[in-house]
């Protein structure tokens, strides 16, 4: 039987009234803890009495301790030899199980001659074969791994006197349950069972019903599991702009440790990829990856030597690294528990963090099911607009020039653009642009549209760039200036590799105005339009007439939005290139049937591959 389940609100007790042994609570007051989470206040004492316990609570509530703080207490008062280890804890996931065991031993510190023993499958039989000779008292492993030692006898658990299961319904979902029976079955009955899950399915009622004796059962408050301390906000995007979308973000919005998560282990090196290529400071982790790498990897993200960590909902499990402030879902899960779980991954600790999740149309149905588990409203992410990220761009290139000055003898090259300013009487400003050109390789500061569909509006001088890009084509042929400014158009463009430095310096050095009068710059294949004050004086235009770039005449004019122009078949063949023949067949195909397919057999199959883990 299992006593009636209570919900922790009660006044939470000091860790010294809960029934530790001296030893152990000492090593907890030296890591500076002094109140319990409501998971341990209810679970410690229970365990220390020698009850088995169901503890039903989300990860980042403490329960960990909840398990390790109470079998180092009968470790400690124990004090006697035992032919086999005295705890053994199960894991899904090999970074929880390298997690637990970092927790012991940081508990165990006043404790004699602990050992603590990680065991999960990756790793190399011969450093656990040795560790299990010497006699560890605690067993952290993965059960595939546990059964695999059982089977050749290195491991006994006759004299077993706790078992735990962190995460259960996690082991049960990847296929653990004949495994975790087995464990059960060579364990004796007067073993103490403590089982900690997020969720209560029926699976886990089965084994608690059959393996665990009048079992209490405590359940964290439902205000610690809704992750109260996250800003969630969802954006509304076709699959193909989702990394253009999430580029945007992150250029505009600061950010620390960021985790991404994605369905498949393919997709977390592609992404991680195109994310470096786009110069973001990432990598890839996922159950093929070996062991010793993942580690190091984790290790990277918690020293900064990288900023992204792109991720599967497996090999994530256990990941509490406190640099990470964002979480992006950048493929949505299938179920909520897995969202919440993500999420989970910041706001740890009481620390504040964000989360945002990328949908497609098709998927919109289920942010109301996501906001009903979390009980919170998702708002709606308003992305930067081509003016705020052409910004922040310039600002990030400035600043560079500014610490570049500020710490860097340039005399030298300073002499040299003199002697190239007088010899070819050219203007400091076109060879500081032409060099900013070769910093850049190519590459121009200034944003341009992104198409997005649904409630993603592109804050732009009020055009909407939203579903309807079959007609966004004929919106751009209208002139979209701001508030007191007129679009002029420059028979110059990216075909003569122009920069917005090159215009703003041809503009004001030419027609002697200053560079804040120069509104927004669009520069396309073969011309550029800009947005100059619809009160610019006549002369300043006469002057521009003959002004030239790269030794070609601008030709400045207003821009009238013929339809005939190439604007308007730029922006078109730009707009729609999902119309391009067979594109949008492919595209189609790939979601309605190879696409959901491929994604059921990777989640639940060779994404959870059963020996991995």
């Amino acid at each position: 039987m299992t006593e009636t389940a209570q919900s922790v609100t009660a006044e939470i007790p000091a860790f010294s009234e809960l029934g530790l042994h001296a030893s152990v609570l000492a090593a907890v007051e030296s890591l500076g803890y002094e109140t319990p989470s409501p998971i341990q206040a209810e679970t410690i004492p229970a365990l220390v009495e020698g009850r088995d316990v169901i503890g039903l609570a989300q990860t980042g509530t403490g329960k960990t301790a909840a398990f390790a703080l109470p079998v180092l207490s009968h470790l400690a008062e124990s004090g006697r030899a035992l032919d086999g280890p005295f705890a053994l804890v199960l894991t899904p996931t090999r970074e929880l199980a390298l997690q637990v065991a970092e927790a012991f031993t940081a508990y165990a510190t006043n404790l004699d001659d602990f050992s603590v023993l990680p065991i999960y499958g990756g790793q190399s039989y011969g450093p656990q074969l040795a560790g299990l000779k010497r006699g560890a008292q605690v067993v952290v492993g993965t059960p595939g791994r546990i059964i695999d030692h059982l089977k050749k006898g290195s491991l006994k658990l006759s004299s077993l006197e706790h078992l735990v299961l962190d995460e259960a319904d996690e082991m049960l979902k990847m296929g653990f349950a004949e495994d975790i029976e087995e464990i059960f079955k060579q364990t004796g009955d007067s073993r103490q069972v403590a089982l900690f899950s997020a969720t209560m399915p029926s699976s886990i009622h089965r084994i608690t019903g059959k393996y665990l004796n009048n079992p209490k059962e405590v359940r964290v408050a439902s205000k610690s599991q809704t992750g109260s301390n996250i800003r969630q906000r969802f954006f509304m995007v076709q699959h193909s702009h989702k990394l253009d979308a999430l580029t945007r973000i992150l250029e505009v919005e600061q950010y620390d440790g960021i985790i991404m998560f994605v369905r498949t282990k393919q997709a977390t090196e592609e992404l991680a990829e195109k994310l470096r290529a786009r110069g973001f400071k990432a990598s890839a982790i996922n159950g093929d990856i070996p062991q010793q790498a993942r580690e190091r990897t984790v290790e990277m993200l918690r020293e900064g030597k990288i900023d992204i960590l792109v991720a599967t909902d497996v090999a994530a499990r256990g990941l509490d690294v406190e640099r990470i402030s964002l979480v992006v879902n950048f493929d949505i899960p299938h179920d909520t528990e897995s969202y919440v779980h993500r999420i989970g991954r910041t706001g740890r600790a009481g620390r504040s963090g964000e989360a945002i999740l990328f949908i497609t149309p098709r998927e919109q149905r289920l942010l109301g099911s996501i906001e009903r588990a979390t009980k919170q409203k998702v708002e709606q992410l308003v992305m930067p607009s081509v003016e705020e990220l052409t910004n922040t761009r310039v600002e990030k290139f400035t600043k560079r020039i500014d610490d570049v000055l500020a710490s860097t003898e340039l005399t030298e090259l300073a002499t040299i653009i003199e002697q190239y300013e007088l010899s070819r009487n050219v203007p400091a400003t076109d060879i500081a642009a032409a060099l900013a050109s070769i910093v850049l390789d190519g590459n121009s500061l200034q944003a341009e549209p992104m198409p997005v569909p649904g409630k993603g509006r592109e804050r732009d001088g009020g055009r909407d760039s939203g579903p309807a890009g079959r007609d966004g084509a004929r919106r751009e042929r209208t002139p979209r200036s701001r508030e007191g400014m007129v679009t002029y158009r420059l028979a110059v463009g990216r075909n003569e590799r122009i920069q917005p430095g090159s215009i703003v310096g041809a503009i004001a050095n030419e027609g002697g105005i200053t560079s804040k009068q120069i509104g927004h710059i669009d520069i396309r294949s073969n011309h550029t339009l800009v947005d100059l004050p619809q009160d610019l004086d006549p002369s300043v235009l006469r002057k521009l007439q003959y002004t030239e770039i790269q030794g070609r005449p601008i030709d400045i004019r207003p821009d009238n939005g013929r339809p005939g122009s190439s604007s308007g078949r730029t922006f078109t063949k730009k707009r729609n290139f999902d119309k391009q023949p067979g594109a949008g067949k492919s595209f189609r195909g790939d979601r309605r049937s190879g696409g959901n397919k491929r994604f059921s057999e990777d989640r639940f199959g060779s994404d959870r591959p059963r020996d991995r883990y």
